[in-house]
């Protein structure tokens, strides 16, 4: 479990993560940090959705511990377990 990789979506811009905000009405907010399973889910994504995009971001692992650092230092509400990434099926969970 604790060898177990994610993969992040990062803008080469600013540095930012990608993020969802599921809440339509408060998008202000942290928002849930998107994590994929595998590097090329997080291309394909990124290819499907952001094709205009995709060459300002970059794929960058982590593992499950650095996880929850990231998600700390950033204050994100929580993950976006992404499962299907041509047709988005997002799992949304809370970091308390």
């Amino acid at each position: 479990m604790f060898s177990q990789l994610h993969y992040l979506i990062r803008s080469r811009v600013d540095g930012q993560y990608l993020v969802a905000h599921p809440d339509e009405e408060n998008q202000s907010g942290a928002g849930y940090l998107l994590i994929f399973s595998e590097s090329f889910d997080a291309r394909s994504y990124l290819n499907t959705h952001g094709s205009d995009v995709a060459e300002q971001f970059g794929v960058e692992s982590v593992s499950a511990t650095q996880l929850k650092g990231v998600l700390q230092r950033w204050g994100f509400a929580g993950v976006g377990l992404v499962q299907e990434p041509l047709v988005p099926q997002i799992q949304f969970l809370s970091y308390s």
